[in-house]
C-alpha cells in the first residue's frame, strides 16, 4: 500500500437531513481501552469485510468490533432480525479510539494500521487524552499533565506506518476553551499541546488531521471558535471536524462548517453522521447524553457532494454510550439495546423514504 492518502473524491452524496437547533456540549467517547477487537480477528475477515464496502467508502471496516460481535452473538441466540438489523452498524467503519494509557496506545495504534493496511483501507482514529479532559463530565480523564500527554501522543504518532490514516484530534478540546469551561488558566498550555501534537501527527507520511470544532449548536460565536482553533494548530492541520459524539443534522452541520471554514481561510472539514439521522431530541436539556429515538445517519463515505467536506464518518460508534443518563452505562460502554434502537430508526426512516 503506498504512503500516499487515499483520495478524498467530492462527488455525488447530497447532504439534507431536517434541523433541528439544540444546544449540547460534552462528548462521551468510549473507555480508556482500544476495542476488543483491535487485537485480533479471525483470519481472512479483514478482506471479507473490506470486500463489502470497497465501493462505498476508502475506510477501515472492523470486522471484529462490538457491533459484529453482537451480531454473531443475537444469531447464535435465535434473534435472526435484530441482528439484521444491527448489521447496518457492523459491516459500516468505525473509528477506532486507542487506549489512554502511554503502555498501551503504541500497540493499539499499530495493530489498527496493520489492520486496516491488510484490508486495503484508511484507518481512522481518534486521539482522546487531553489533559482536564471533558471539564469534569462523563468523559472526564486524560493524561496526568502536559509531559505525559505528549509522551502519549508521540507514541499515538510514532505508530501509525504502513498505510493511510484520517485522525481526529481531542473532541472537546478548543469547544470547552472557546464556551468558557476550560479554566483561563490552563488554555495556553492546552493551546500548545494541541499544536505540538498535530505537528506530531503530520511528520507521519499518509496522515490527515482533523481539529475538533464542536458542533453547530454549541459555539455560537464562531469568530472566538475559529480564534481558538487557529491558536491551537489549525494551521497545520487538514481541516476540523464538526458534531463529534452528537446529533446535530448535515443540513446545519454543514451550514455552520462553510461559516466556520470562511473564518479559516478555507479550511475543509469532517462530519460524524453516526446518529444523527432523526437530528438532535428536542425539549431535553441532556440532549447529547443517550436521546432516545435517534437514528443512524449517512454512512460514511468521501462522496459528499461539496468541495469543503471531506468526509461523513461514524466518529461515535453508535451503540457505545455517552455516559450513565438514561439508564446507560458508562461512558463508552458497547450498549447493544441503544445501538438496536438507532438501526430500528434508521431502517424505519428508510421506508418511509421509498413510500
Amino acid at each position: 500500500m503506498s504512503g500516499r492518502m487515499l483520495p478524498l473524491a467530492l462527488a455525488g452524496l447530497a447532504l439534507a437531513l431536517a434541523t433541528v437547533p439544540l444546544a449540547g456540549c460534552s462528548v462521551a467517547g468510549p473507555a480508556d481501552s482500544a476495542p476488543e477487537s483491535v487485537r485480533g480477528a479471525a483470519p481472512g475477515a479483514e478482506q471479507a469485510a473490506a470486500r463489502a464496502v470497497r465501493n462505498e467508502t476508502p475506510f477501515w471496516v472492523d470486522p471484529g468490533s462490538a457491533a459484529a460481535r453482537q451480531v454473531t452473538r443475537w444469531e447464535r441466540e435465535g434473534r435472526g432480525d435484530d441482528a439484521k438489523l444491527l448489521r447496518r452498524i457492523s459491516e459500516q467503519p468505525l473509528a477506532v479510539w486507542p487506549s489512554g494509557s502511554e503502555e498501551q496506545v503504541g500497540a493499539d495504534v499499530r495493530e489498527t494500521m496493520r489492520r486496516a493496511g491488510a484490508a486495503g483501507q484508511t484507518a481512522v482514529l481518534v486521539a482522546y487524552n487531553i489533559p482536564n479532559r471533558d471539564c469534569g463530565q462523563h468523559s472526564a480523564g486524560g493524561a496526568a499533565d502536559r509531559e505525559a500527554y505528549l509522551r502519549w501522543i508521540g507514541a499515538f504518532a510514532d505508530n501509525i506506518e504502513g498505510g493511510e490514516a484520517l485522525v481526529i484530534l481531542e473532541p472537546d478540546a478548543v469547544p470547552h476553551m472557546a464556551d468558557g469551561c476550560t479554566p483561563e488558566e490552563i488554555r495556553a498550555e492546552r493551546q500548545e499541546m494541541l499544536g505540538e501534537a498535530v505537528l506530531r501527527l503530520k511528520r507521519r507520511p499518509g496522515v490527515r488531521v482533523y481539529l475538533d470544532a464542536g458542533n453547530a449548536a454549541w459555539n455560537h460565536d464562531t469568530g472566538s471558535l475559529a480564534r481558538r482553533l487557529g491558536e491551537s494548530g489549525m494551521n497545520e492541520a487538514d481541516g476540523f471536524a464538526l458534531n463529534v459524539s452528537n446529533f446535530q443534522s448535515t443540513r446545519a452541520t454543514r451550514a455552520y462548517g462553510h461559516e466556520l471554514s470562511r473564518l479559516l481561510g478555507g479550511k475543509h472539514f469532517v462530519v460524524d453522521t453516526s446518529r444523527n439521522g432523526n437530528g438532535p431530541l428536542a425539549g431535553d436539556d441532556a440532549t447529547w447524553c443517550n436521546p432516545p429515538g435517534r437514528a443512524l445517519g449517512a454512512p460514511p463515505s468521501t462522496r459528499t457532494g461539496d468541495e469543503l467536506i471531506d468526509a461523513l464518518l461514524w466518529i461515535k460508534r453508535p451503540g457505545d454510550s455517552d455516559g450513565q443518563c438514561r439508564g446507560g452505562p458508562a461512558a463508552g460502554t458497547w450498549w447493544p439495546e441503544y445501538a438496536l434502537g438507532l438501526a430500528r430508526s434508521a431502517a424505519d426512516n428508510d421506508r418511509r423514504a421509498d413510500r
